[in-house]
């Protein structure tokens, strides 16, 4: 898809549910579920403003393979269906099932580098 469809994601990542409900369905990321993702990276106040732009870059996004998800994160990294994105210069790993198919990313963990390297966060390959 184009720009023009990167511009309505955008614009409809910010605005309330109540008012997108009838407009024509565009493809753009779905991550499921804000709520939980919010409340894994509460433990770590430093890393709340780069989720935060995560979040809203990936709901603007039209990810549909890898290669699409590289072009806003480089150093993105699937496992099986899971994307590893470094967060916050490396800090922090969120870890996200993907449904391309879809167009949804369900959030598993937030890590610290620390934590992400004991890889217990492999029990959901």
């Amino acid at each position: 898809m184009g720009s023009g469809h990167r511009l309505v994601c955008l614009e409809l990542a910010k605005a309330p549910p109540w008012q997108v409900a009838n407009i024509l369905l565009v493809w753009c990321v779905r991550v499921i579920s804000r709520r939980v993702l919010f409340e894994r990276v509460a433990r770590y106040a430093d890393a709340k403003s780069a989720v935060e732009t995560w979040y809203f870059t990936a709901k603007a996004s039209e990810w549909r393979n890898l290669a699409d998800i590289r072009e806003a994160y480089p150093s993105a990294d699937m496992v099986g269906n899971l994307a590893i994105f470094n967060i916050r210069g490396n800090n922090y790993r969120l870890i996200g099932r993907v449904a391309f198919e879809t167009g949804r990313i369900y959030i598993k963990e937030f890590l610290t580098h620390a934590e992400y390297d004991k890889g217990r966060w492999k029990k959901w390959l």
